[in-house]
């Protein structure tokens, strides 16, 4: 990779790491327990789904995971390595696929951030160390964001839709009702740290900020969730026509954004499939162009969707009055467009006062293949000559042509921001 980056990662980020890590490992654990959960409970249909969910999230993360891999191989020729050593030794003796195969690429990355960032923290290394360190942990936060739209929000919906056939909300399940989605919102938030570090000019990132970002994806997220539960609820059999007829319209919206995240035009494709799957419960933005009319579009999509399915469950109520007793629909439908607003709201007040402005730090996209050593250590040589050099020479150097985890990170920088 680039002998030197003009990016920071700070020791909290590496924590966050480390706690993901474990948070990682303890979502696996509570999957196994629910599974059990409900095969003791006769639930077999939801068992089922449940164990569908979780192969088909591993699959598609351990897939994304072996095809950047593969990115980084197949340009080893152009002097771009595996920068850490415990992927080194795996490459070296051909496990990286096998590890993939066995659903265990995930951990490999965790591994190569952990190893990376230890020793940019214990060593004190260089520059190219912490920017290394940047890239690998932005690839690692873009899987666990596939995997809480993937895996996380279906299983919520799935957990939240038996306890309301059930007729059991105890104070317990809805406090881990709660945490779930704000567990969502926090992947959302640390993927939104992430994409920080590609600032060229390194403005620091207040924590206000952050909570803002978590608290508007966590108010939204919410109701939309909320809303689908409902809805299958009292209309399961229809949940599935629902997720496919909108996810289909919502990958052609993908599709017409030009997206140009993968090395081959074939697995872009599954990228869009990707990126239809999180809109279909949050808004994520993949693309250049006017972001105030993509979203304005999005939310009134989305809106009139969840009004669609408040009401299909809201007609369900009233047609089977007494079984639903313990959920009044004009106390819930008030609730959840309340919190959507408010939401959009915040959103509002995030763009306005937190956002990086992007025409001030002239984030740029990059184009196709060039040298990347040369490239970046040239830009490292203008970013430490302040006396000679304005931070947009130094993203118009940045923005040169480059592939890989560059071409990604900087990609959806530029789109993020």
């Amino acid at each position: 990779m680039e002998e030197s980056f003009p990016f920071k990662y700070s020791l909290l980020e590496y924590l966050f790491t480390l706690v993901g890590l474990g948070f990682f490992l303890l979502d696996i654990a509570l999957d196994i327990w629910t599974v059990v959960s409900f095969y003791q409970d006769g639930a077999y249909v939801y068992m089922a789904v449940m164990i569908f969910l979780l192969l088909g999230s591993s699959v598609l993360l351990q897939v994304f995971s072996w095809l950047w891999y593969s990115d980084s191989l197949e340009t080893k020729v152009e002097n771009t390595e595996l920068e850490t050593k415990v992927e080194e030794f795996l490459n070296r003796h051909k496990l990286i696929k096998p590890l993939h195969f066995l659903q265990l690429g995930v951990y490999l990355r965790y591994a190569g951030v952990i190893e990376i960032s230890t020793k940019r923290f214990l060593q004190k290394t260089n520059r190219f160390t912490e920017g290394v360190a940047v890239y690998l942990n932005h690839d690692l936060q873009m899987l666990r964001l596939f995997e809480a739209f993937s895996e996380s929000a279906p299983q919520l919906i799935l957990m939240m839709c038996r306890i309301l056939q059930r007729g059991e909300l105890e104070l317990i399940t809805g406090l881990k009702i709660l945490s779930s989605a704000a567990a969502i919102a926090s992947t959302v938030a640390l993927y939104h740290r992430s994409m920080r570090s590609f600032l060229p000019e390194k403005r620091k990132m207040s924590w206000i900020s952050t909570g803002v970002y978590f608290l508007w994806n966590l108010l939204l997220i919410i109701p939309r969730v909320t809303a689908l539960a409902l809805f299958c609820s009292v209309l399961p059999c229809y949940i599935i026509a629902h997720f496919l007829s909108l996810w289909m319209l919502l990958v052609l919206g993908v599709w017409s954004q030009k997206t140009d995240h993968m090395e081959s035009t074939g697995w872009e494709w599954l990228f869009r499939a990707t990126v239809g799957l999180i809109w279909y419960f949050s808004w994520f933005n993949v693309s250049t162009g006017s972001i105030k009319l993509k979203t304005f579009l999005y939310y009134g999509v989305m809106g009139l969707d969840t009004m669609m399915l408040l009401g299909f469950w809201c007609w369900k109520v009233f047609e089977y009055t007494g079984c639903w007793s313990s959920l009044n629909p004009f106390i819930v439908i008030p609730t959840l467009l309340g919190l959507h607003v408010v939401g959009i709201l915040l959103k509002m007040i995030y763009y306005t006062w937190f956002h990086p402005n992007r025409d001030e730090q002239k984030i740029a996209k990059p184009i196709e293949q060039q040298n990347i050593r040369q490239r970046a250590a040239y830009a490292m040589e203008m970013a430490t000559d302040s006396m000679e050099s304005s931070p947009e020479d130094v993203a118009a150097t940045l923005a040169q042509p480059v592939t890989g985890v560059l071409k990604r990170g900087r990609n959806m920088a530029a789109y993020f921001y």
